[in-house]
């Protein structure tokens, strides 16, 4: 079974098992009255783009396909995964049961 991968760099990812990698989506931020917010102060996004996914889990001997495909938009719960820096792209790393909902 291959696992697909794509990125806007040449970054090369490879979840294992029934893991998907993760790039997060920072949401654009328009602020009335020219109120500066610093990075520290924002919300961790919650939204972002699968740009990798595992083969799948094992259960009784046989792989379950993963539901999720490279490209997918989902939100994912605020302090899930584990969170990578790989050659200046931050990724999340999360288990596809850890994804809360997948976008339209």
């Amino acid at each position: 079974m291959a696992t697909a991968t794509a990125t806007k760099t040449k970054l090369k990812i490879l979840p294992l098992a029934d893991r998907v990698a993760i790039r997060p989506i920072e949401e654009t931020e328009t602020m009335k009255g020219g109120l500066y917010i610093p990075d520290t102060a924002k919300e961790k996004p919650i939204q972002g783009e699968v740009i990798a996914v595992g083969p799948g889990r094992r259960e009784k001997g046989e792989v379950v396909p993963m539901e999720l495909k490279v490209g997918d938009r989902v939100v994912y719960g605020k302090y899930s995964g584990t969170q990578v820096e790989l050659e200046g792209d931050e990724i999340i790393l999360i288990k596809e049961s850890d994804v809360i909902a997948k976008l339209g």
